[in-house]
């Protein structure tokens, strides 16, 4: 069996006036069925461009990126929608709720773009809120919940579509550590369950709930390895006495 996630040797290169900006540099990255691993590193090391190519919303410039054995790297737009609605779901920072919508139909969402009957929809919205233990709650407007229980919310709506890959984004950044340790859990539950999760973060506490670390910067991979091994936490020297990054 191949791998679920395959980036071979990846660059994404932009062109700021004269110079040419490499912020992934020849990543060559693996990700099998089941895992649960943090990119993690400081702001500009990579990890933002390389969570797009990861979730189908960009494309490297070189090299080629494969997603449950499908050839992404040379995809148009409409393909590239397409494999995402299918294969991926997304947890951001900022929840990425529509106000006007109630829970239930915030969750159904993806489901609509998937052409799902409408109490196909129902069905496996209710049970994702179920899942992350907000189903009584599915009238409710997003406004009338909490952060912690809005962020529950978007992780119901990654679930409902089945993916083969949840992509979490900074998932706890505009939360206080206790929720954000309610959310991590979630995260680590969904992973016990068999789903493979892929978290984005800059915050190494938040890391180590991972079972594997993948470290970049400068657009390169410095570490990939098991999140419990101290290397995987070990700045390098020139990281040091950055602040606020």
């Amino acid at each position: 069996m191949g791998h679920l996630i395959e980036l071979r040797d990846v660059y994404k290169i932009y062109q700021m006036g004269d110079e040419a900006v490499h912020a992934l540099d020849g990543v060559t990255l693996t990700v099998d069925e089941g895992e649960f691993v943090a990119i993690v590193g400081q702001s500009g090391c990579g990890k933002s461009t390389a969570m797009n190519i990861i979730g189908c919303l960009d494309v490297p410039t070189c090299g080629s990126y494969h997603l449950g054995g499908v050839d992404v790297s040379t995809m148009d737009d409409d393909q590239q929608a397409e494999i995402r609605n299918k294969m991926l779901g997304f947890i951001f920072q900022q929840y990425n709720l529509i106000p006007k919508l109630n829970v239930l139909e915030n969750v159904e969402l993806p489901l609509l773009y998937a052409g799902l009957s409408s109490s196909q929809r129902r069905a496996r919205a209710m049970a994702a809120l179920e899942r992350v233990g907000l189903a009584a709650k599915h009238r409710n407007l997003p406004s009338q919940l909490s952060g912690g229980q809005q962020q529950r919310v978007s992780i119901a709506r990654a679930l409902a579509g089945n993916p083969s890959v949840i992509l979490a984004d900074e998932p706890t950044g505009a939360l206080d550590s206790r929720t954000g340790r309610e959310v991590l859990s979630f995260l680590q539950k969904l992973n016990a369950e068999g789903n493979t999760v892929v978290l984005i973060t800059h915050d190494n506490t938040i890391a180590v709930k991972a079972r594997r670390i993948v470290r970049l910067q400068d657009g390169k991979i410095i570490y990939d390895g098991d999140a419990r091994d101290p290397k995987a936490l070990v700045q390098p020297a020139e990281e040091e006495g950055e602040v606020g990054v």
